[in-house]
């Protein structure tokens, strides 16, 4: 990786999970199966630790950068299933735990920031293949499920990295555990068409 852009790497986005055939949504955590729960865990888990392991180095060298640890959900509520809250809850901590170690190991002023970032009801490849929808037609699905009105594709939260990453003051938000809508707020963006999914008003709804 350091022989690449010469050492360069300004955005560490974490996005990894390969949990879909492993969460066992219907049992409780006492009947799941351990091997698939510790497989999902050294994925969504384990494989974020390695990357910033060997990615975060390049920023701190150049004492600037941007570390996004992508989740599901804020702060430390629980999300439905015990080694899935793990997983997800886990995002958000290392956010804040790597943001500790850069203020408490990189001495005067540096711009490495790490944040933890969650998009609202994500409509991925596997979400539109689940419900038998595409992304040209995903509107047809509102009828049957209210909450595909709130939902955003990948790119949304792309924009959000992009945001983060050009604003001066990013900084400010190191060990924080911000959502796409919420950002949205914040600096504006939308899609290229001018809509701005906000999953926020439905959980206020």
């Amino acid at each position: 990786m350091a022989r690449e852009q010469d050492g360069r790497l300004d955005i560490l986005a974490k996005d990894i999970w390969g949990g879909e055939e492993l969460a066992q949504w219907s049992k409780p955590f006492w009947e799941k199966d351990i091997d698939k729960s510790f497989l999902m865990m050294d994925r969504a888990v384990g494989a974020h630790v390695i990357t910033s392991r060997y990615g975060v180095p390049l920023m701190v060298h150049r004492r600037r950068g941007l570390i996004v640890e992508v989740t599901d959900g804020t702060g430390y509520d629980y999300r439905g299933s015990l080694f899935y809250s793990l997983c997800k809850v886990s995002a958000v901590h290392l956010a804040e735990a790597m943001a500790k170690d850069l203020e408490c190991h990189l001495e005067g002023d540096h711009a490495v920031t790490a944040v933890a970032l969650t998009p609202g009801l994500l409509r991925s490849e596997a979400m539109l293949d689940e419900h038998g929808a595409t992304e040209a037609r995903w509107r047809d699905k509102i009828k049957d499920w209210s909450d595909w009105g709130y939902s955003e594709s990948p790119p949304f939260a792309g924009r959000a990295v992009v945001a983060l990453a050009t604003d001066p003051k990013v900084r400010e938000k190191s060990d924080g555990s911000l959502s796409t809508w919420g950002l949205s707020d914040e600096y504006l963006f939308t899609y290229a068409d001018g809509s701005r999914p906000h999953w926020g008003r439905k959980e206020r709804a």
